[in-house]
């Protein structure tokens, strides 16, 4: 854990140059369980005292919330009161929800007692939880307003209708390959009159999309802001929840079958406020879109191979969504969006701060317009795209003042086109270069060397170095790296998920394997960083001696 027992004793250890070691002497040998039932049990330091059993159970419990999840399971086993302290402090638990967990719940929820966030999940291989598991649960958690539910397949509408009548409080509900319907889904919209955040991904108990029950409003639909459906067979049973959320700020439908055309018309009817709508693998054309620009405020926009999108869809959105700041577009090498809806956006949207392109084909001529006319502009990334060369990259380092990372992925750039960097866009910080077969390690090396300051993180593509810099994403082949904010696809037959494709590069990380994150260090600088480290471990080991 890396606490001294004491921190008064620490000063003078060190001012009689390391002569005193720390030296626990207990007045009796007494095991750390037995320590609240015997005022006998003292600890003390060359003479002092054992400061941190007196400090008042709040401060306890403001250490142990500042702590992962291993050092507090750890903190718990010290003693009776740290225990009975950590458990009453911990507001956020994760069970494995296998149907064995059911005797258990009441002795959990005895100790933990405070847990307003709590995440059920089940291996797809065993025996889930059933209703009478959950219940008992929003019995002992009246207070959860955060519920996250995966592959739990035993729970069905009953238990979701008892236990919304529960916890009435809830304000998210995260649920993945569940079996309950729509019943159980309305049950939690009709009880949960705070639900803020809905997010639904394969819910098995919707499938006949003739016989499917309406899903919404309820009183829920009052508060909710954000919707999330991914991978729903039937997701337009939830048309009347979305067309009823006023509040609604964000729409996220990913991969859910059907037109959508319509549905979109409705909606962009009835909710004007929305500011973020991602849409991916959707049924979705220009009249979809067409509606979408009815959300004056709109400020964050993902098409992701959506291929009945055109040009004429994105210059409806421009024209009246002016107030734009996030732009992600992957064409799927569709060729369907290109100069014009980019030269539509350059004009109308000024405020425009991070622009992606995946499997769309700028020209100079747009990307000139987009780097004159949106003078916010701080993060782009162009990937697949076969017309973004050195006079394109050139054009941008001239006009792009503003840019701060830069993604540049599977396009014709060379040497050249880096080159150009190396006098242009001042504020920029980071450049990543993915299997661009004209750049090399000298010219990477070049523009480190004239942009001392500039991170540069150049990828070849090569087999031969796949052990260093190869990322573990798999079909996550046109990843771009920009600060976490949603999903933007995989271009060019990349098959990994947008949002996982999204979040591979620039910027943090949690998928990242290691080996990616190596991919920074190479040849000598690698072996230099280590140098430097076991030097750094050994003076101060030998400090310490």
């Amino acid at each position: 854990m890396g606490q001294s027992a004491s921190t008064a004793a620490v000063p003078s250890c060190r001012e009689n140059n390391h002569s005193h070691r720390l030296k626990f002497k207990p007045t009796a040998l007494i095991s750390p369980m037995q320590a609240e039932e015997t005022d006998a049990w003292q600890v003390t330091i060359d003479g002092f005292a054992d400061y941190i059993s007196d400090l008042p159970e709040e401060c306890l419990a403001v250490i142990f919330q500042s702590l992962g999840s291993g050092d507090r399971k750890r903190c718990s086993l010290v003693c009776r009161r740290w225990l009975k302290i950590e458990g009453q402090s911990r507001h956020r638990l994760s069970l494995n929800a296998q149907a064995d967990l059911l005797p258990m719940i009441p002795s959990l929820f005895d100790r933990f007692d405070a847990v307003t966030k709590l995440a059920l999940k089940c291996d797809r291989r065993s025996v889930s939880i059933r209703d009478d598991g959950l219940v008992l649960i929003s019995l002992r958690c009246r207070n959860l307003t955060r519920l996250k539910l995966r592959a739990c397949r035993e729970l069905t509408d009953a238990g979701m209708a008892s236990f919304a009548k529960n916890c009435r409080g809830l304000k998210k509900l995260s649920c993945g390959s569940c079996t309950f319907g729509a019943k159980g889904m309305n049950a939690v919209l009709d009880n949960c009159s705070s639900l803020e955040e809905l997010s639904v991904k394969r819910l098995r108990g919707i499938t006949d999309v003739a016989a499917a029950e309406p899903i919404g409003p309820g009183v829920a639909a009052a508060s909710l802001k954000t919707i999330c459906l991914k991978e729903l067979y039937n997701g337009q049973c939830f048309g009347p929840l979305i067309i009823g959320a006023k509040k609604l700020r964000t729409l996220k439908l990913f991969r859910c079958s059907g037109d959508w055309d319509k549905l979109l018309q409705l909606i962009a009817d009835r909710v004007s406020g929305m500011v973020e709508i991602h849409l991916e693998r959707l049924q979705v054309s220009d009249y979809g879109l067409a509606a979408i620009s009815n959300s004056l405020d709109l400020e964050i926009l993902h098409l992701v191979k959506t291929p009945e999108c055109t040009n004429n869809g994105l210059v409806s959105v421009a024209e009246r969504c002016k107030l734009l700041r996030k732009l992600h577009i992957d064409g799927w090498k569709a060729n369907r969006i290109g100069d014009e809806g980019l030269v539509a956006i350059a004009k109308y949207c000024p405020n425009l701060q991070e622009l992606v392109l995946i499997g769309v084909n700028p020209t100079k001529v747009s990307l000139e317009m987009l780097a004159s006319n949106c003078q916010n502009l701080e993060r782009l990334a162009l990937c697949g795209s076969d017309t973004v060369g050195d006079a394109e990259i050139s054009c941008i380092a001239a006009k792009c003042a503003a840019l701060k990372k830069l993604c540049i992925k599977s396009c014709p750039v060379s040497d050249s086109g880096l080159e150009a960097l190396a006098s242009g866009c001042p504020n920029l910080v980071k450049v990543k270069v993915k299997k661009c077969r004209g750049v090399t390690p000298d010219g990477a090396d070049l523009l480190r060397t004239r942009r001392g300051s500039l991170a540069v993180n150049l990828d070849t593509g090569e087999p031969e170095h796949q052990d260093a810099s190869a990322s573990d994403g798999g079909a996550q082949d046109n990843a771009v790296e920009l600060p976490p904010v949603g999903g933007g696809g995989g271009g060019g037959g990349g098959g990994g998920s947008s949002s996982q494709v999204y979040a591979t590069h620039f910027g943090s990380s949690r998928s990242t394997s290691f080996k990616s994150r190596l991919g920074l260090l190479s040849g000598r600088s690698f072996v230099a960083c280590t140098l430097r480290r076991l030097s750094g471990s050994n003076s101060s080991s030998r400090g310490n001696s």
